[in-house]
């Protein structure tokens, strides 16, 4: 496929920057859905992980430039990241933050969506579900440093974590927005979403493909807390010494308590899940839609 062939060399986001643009909640943002960037050199580590042993808490650096797009090479170095931490008993705080700047994540790669075979998007997709079982499942104490936008795949891997302070920059943005591209979020999104912010906000925000600025995410509850951008690690830190005080045991089982439901429900339906999403993406209105929009950022950026 020769447009394949053209953007070999290229990968794109589910989600958005948009610290271009402000809005507000309630309106729909126009900017784009996807965005594109450059390949990064396969051999260059896109997680970096910082762990003191002498407070058992790792730090886990997103750092694939420039918006941390959730590719199937990522997925895979970033699980492998969070398991070896969950298997070491002396790590029992994990950090999630970004080296890149103005962007925690910009959610999936476009790429790894368009022009692809069927199997090749089951494998991804699978990589996607491996992600949010890690982090929903952790017995760590997992808090997400917001320090950028956070659209799609970004905001559901804020939202697996215990606790999420965000930087405190009206021209962020953090939200499920799939189908403002005319993608549904899968129900463990969903589900991920109405355990955080309750039924009724989370039918109106996945059915606009609502983005929130940081004072929006915090008065719905899909942040926890909003700081100056140069004090969301240190604040992270902070308040990780506070979860850390509880006994283990009694949070992790309360953890589980509360999570259990959501966990077991794509568990028992993860081939399912996998099989709809690749019906889905593969669809010729689907790719369709995926050339039309990569070929538009193409014409922005040049």
């Amino acid at each position: 496929m020769a447009l394949r062939a053209a953007l070999r060399n290229k990968r794109g986001a589910l989600g958005l920057l948009s610290q271009l643009s402000s809005g507000s909640h309630g309106q729909v943002r126009t900017s784009p859905a996807f965005v594109t960037q450059r390949r990064n050199n396969s051999s260059s580590p896109q997680v970096k992980v910082d762990f003191d042993q002498s407070t058992g808490v790792a730090v886990l650096h997103m750092q694939s430039p420039p918006v941390n797009s959730l590719s199937l090479d990522f997925l895979t170095e970033f699980c492998i990241s969070v398991e070896k931490l969950e298997m070491d008993k002396s790590c029992r705080g994990l950090i999630i933050t970004s080296s890149q700047p103005k962007v925690f994540s910009a959610g999936l790669d476009i790429m790894e969506m368009y022009g692809k075979s069927p199997e090749r998007c089951g494998v991804f997709w699978k990589a996607v579900q491996e992600m949010w079982l890690k982090l929903y499942s952790s017995n760590m104490v997992t808090i997400a440093a917001i320090n950028g936008s956070s659209p799609a795949g970004g905001c559901l891997m804020a939202l697996t974590c215990d606790y999420r302070i965000m930087a405190d920059n009206p021209r962020f943005s953090i939200g499920l927005n799939e189908t403002q591209l005319g993608i549904v979020a899968p129900f463990w999104f969903k589900d991920t979403l109405a355990n955080t912010v309750g039924h009724r906000i989370t039918e109106i925000a996945l059915e606009l493909g609502l983005l929130y600025n940081p004072t929006e995410a915090l008065k719905i509850g899909m942040v926890d807390q909003l700081v100056p951008e140069d004090q969301v690690l240190t604040t992270a830190t902070q308040t990780m010494k506070k979860w850390l005080a509880i006994p283990d045991h009694a949070r992790q089982i309360t953890k589980s308590m509360m999570r259990k439901p959501t966990i077991e429900k794509l568990v028992s339906k993860r081939e399912a899940d996998i099989q709809n999403f690749v019906g889905f993406i593969t669809k010729e209105s689907i790719q369709k839609s995926l050339r039309m929009y990569i070929e538009m950022l193409k014409k922005r950026k040049g």
